[in-house]
This record gives structure tokens, C-alpha cells and sequence, in this order.
């Protein structure tokens, strides 16, 4: 017993006990070379066995390539007798011969096995190395890379492409807490404040009937706040995890139902609308692309000067359609304009809710473009504003302009 569980320890120190890639290609290497040796070993005994007996001219010729000479008559009879001299002179007997070359080729099929596994193991080692690095890497540390040297093959292009999942982990992952951290703030500021609205009435001891409605009034707006928040933050939950099902969307339809909605919010404001609708359809969802329009009106209009000017197009070409929305307003760093598409970014730095808004405008377009296989653009005006781009792609079909 105490034997075969040192039997069992190595074989597993040697990964025995799996199918390994390394066990497998020592496998093949030797399922080619044992065919190999024994083709050898076998035509070896022949070539013994007839220079032993070469009385039988015949197939002594058809086993050198003489050709197909009688019996009784030899083109060289020297031939004959040189064979007979080589044959007697080696003296070999056939049974120790193949005794010999068994024990010959099991040495050779053990070599070969050692050599394999060897030889496998050095092929596979960046393998190894980039499966117990991988295998490191967590959350804590998803800065480190395999970073693999060595020639440019297949293990490098893997080693690199791990590499470059690892970048893209990292800045999901980065994201990701930079919307919880946003998150939270943003939920807990209208919280806390309509908490201290009703503290500070319950406590003060003149309290009447119309501050005390005041304060409720705040309380609920504060409210109406928190469930804005969690309303976008579910349109981007929604938006991010993608489209199980697309269907035919008139998305002028859809933009124009848009434009009409915020127009009188924009006439407040004394901003001009301008609408240039080419009419298409894509392939999407009807409620996210109208909120994917409403956001970007919503947030030229938010972002906007006093008499400012709103342009909303939508063009078709041969190969793309594209949603474009441009505003005046304040000048915008081009640096920041990049990132106004991340949750909770706003071009004013406001962090509070109110006029400016939630600054999860941008970031839900940008997951429901990406949902939809389009791309997005956020371009800073040089006298002030943005122009943001939504491109769909080659449009799916055209809808008639009567």
C-alpha cells in the first residue's frame, strides 16, 4: 500500500492522473515513433533473413530490384555468390535478433517518452507561466499583466490578448466603482435632506400647519429627486445589459415625438428648436431609442445660454445613419467633453440634482447606442456647446415621405 501511494503522489506531481495537453502530446510522439521502430525492426529481420538464404536467386533479385530473372539463370552469377559470402560471414541468429531488437526498441520507446515529456514540457512552459499568473490576478490586482517575451507565435499572441482582456477588466471594473461611489452620493444627498426638512419641523416648538406643509413639500420634492435618480439608474442597468429582441423603429418618428415633448421645456428657455428628419427605420427598441433622443434633447437643452439655439438631424447615407444634436452654451474643455459620457459627469461640476440634472444624460445614451451596435461622438463647439453624433449604421430599410 505504502508502494502504490508513493505511485499515486508522483503520478500526480507529474499530472498523470489527467488528460494533460503535455501527457497528450508525449502520447502522439510516441504513437509515431513505436509504428516507426517497428517498421525498422521488421525490415531489418528481412534483410537478415535473405542475405542468410540466398539460394533463392529469385527473390533475392526481386528484393534488391533486379527485376524478374528465372530460377535457373542469373545476368550475374557473382552476384550470387557475394550474397552468400556477406550472409555467412554475419552469422546472425534470427530468434537472438529479434530478442535483441525488441529490447532495442522498448530502450528507444522509453528514451522516447523521456525526451517527449521533456520536450512538451520546455513548449508549454509560457503555458504554465500564464496560467498561475492568471490565476493570481484579482480584483486587487488587475494591474499586472503576463507581459510574455520571447518570439512572436501563437503563446505571445495569447499571452497578449489575455493582456489586453485584462485592460479592459480593469477599466470595467474601475467604472464600475466610480458608479457606486457616484451612486451612493447621489442617493444619499436628497435623503439626507428631506430627512433634516422633517427633523427641523417636528422640532421646533412653534411649528404651524403651513411650515409644517412647507417642509412636506420639500420632503416629496426632494423625493420626486431620488426617484429620478433611480429611474435613469434602471434605464442604464437595462440599457447596459443589451437587446434580447429588435424590431423595426421609425426613429424620425421617434425623434420627432421627442422634439415635441421637450419643446415647450426649450421655449422656457427661450431656445430655438431646428429639426432636419430624414425618414428611416433601424433595428432596435422603440422606448430606449426615444430615450436616447430625449436624453440628447434634454441635454443640449439643460446645457444651454439664455436665446440659445438647438439643432437636431437625422441624415441617411448610403452606409450610416446619424442622429446629430448640437447646442450653444458654455465652452466646454475638450479634455472633459470625452468623459461627460461616464455616469455622473456633468460640464458644470454641479453634483447637485436640479436644473443641470442627474448627469446620467450621456452615459445611458452612450450604453443604449452601444446596445444597439451604434457608435457615439462627443465633440466640444469652439464658440460653446456640444455636438454629439449617434451613428446606427447602414440603415435598414426607408419609409415613405408622403
Amino acid at each position: 500500500m505504502a508502494r502504490w501511494r508513493r505511485i499515486r503522489h508522483l503520478a500526480a506531481g507529474l499530472h498523470l492522473h489527467r488528460r494533460t495537453v503535455r501527457f497528450r502530446l508525449t502520447a502522439l510522439y510516441c504513437c509515431f515513433f513505436f509504428p516507426s521502430g517497428v517498421a525498422l525492426v521488421a525490415i531489418t529481420y528481412v534483410l537478415i533473413v535473405l542475405l542468410q538464404h540466398p539460394t533463392d536467386q529469385t527473390v533475392v533479385h526481386r528484393a534488391l530490384g533486379r527485376g524478374h530473372e528465372s530460377t535457373s539463370t542469373s545476368s550475374n552469377p557473382g552476384t550470387t555468390v557475394h550474397l552468400a559470402i556477406v550472409g555467412h560471414s554475419i552469422g546472425l541468429d534470427t530468434g537472438e535478433f529479434v530478442v535483441g531488437a525488441s529490447i532495442l526498441l522498448a530502450a528507444m520507446i522509453c528514451t522516447s517518452v523521456i525526451l517527449g515529456w521533456f520536450a512538451s514540457g520546455r513548449v508549454l512552459r509560457p503555458l504554465r507561466v500564464m496560467t498561475t499568473t492568471t490565476r493570481m490576478i484579482s480584483e486587487r490586482n488587475l494591474h499586472e499583466r503576463l507581459a510574455l517575451s520571447g518570439p512572436d507565435d501563437e503563446l505571445k499572441d495569447l499571452g497578449d490578448t489575455i493582456d489586453g482582456l485584462l485592460d479592459r477588466l480593469e477599466a470595467a471594473f474601475d467604472s464600475q466603482r466610480r458608479f457606486v461611489a457616484n451612486a451612493s452620493h447621489e442617493l444619499r444627498t436628497p435623503l439626507m435632506l428631506s430627512q433634516t426638512l422633517l427633523q427641523v419641523a417636528l422640532a421646533d416648538p412653534a411649528v404651524t400647519v403651513s411650515s409644517l406643509r412647507a417642509a412636506c413639500q420639500e420632503a416629496v420634492d426632494a423625493g420626486n429627486d431620488q426617484a429620478q435618480i433611480i429611474d435613469a439608474l434602471l434605464t442604464l442597468a437595462r440599457s447596459q445589459r443589451g437587446l434580447d429582441e429588435r424590431e423595426p423603429v421609425d426613429l424620425s418618428s421617434v425623434v420627432s415625438d421627442a422634439v415635441n415633448t421637450l419643446e415647450p421645456s426649450a421655449a422656457s428657455r427661450g431656445l430655438t428648436v431646428h429639426t432636419s428628419l430624414d425618414q428611416v427605420t433601424v433595428a432596435g427598441d422603440t422606448r430606449l431609442l426615444y430615450r436616447l433622443a430625449s436624453n440628447l434633447i434634454d441635454n443640449a437643452i439643460r446645457y444651454n445660454i439664455t436665446r440659445g439655439r438647438i439643432d437636431v438631424e437625422l441624415s441617411s447615407g448610403a452606409t450610416e445613419t446619424t442622429l446629430t444634436v448640437t447646442n450653444t452654451g458654455p465652452l466646454v474643455p475638450p479634455d472633459r467633453a470625452g468623459r461627460l459620457t461616464e455616469p455622473f459627469q456633468r460640464a458644470d461640476l454641479d453634483r447637485t440634482v436640479g436644473s443641470n440634472g442627474l448627469g446620467l444624460g450621456l452615459s445611458i445614451v452612450a450604453d443604449i447606442a452601444r446596445a444597439h451596435g451604434a457608435s457615439l461622438s462627443v465633440r466640444a463647439r469652439t464658440e460653446g456647446g456640444l455636438t454629439v453624433t449617434v451613428g446606427f449604421g447602414k440603415p435598414s430599410g426607408r419609409l415613405s415621405t408622403s
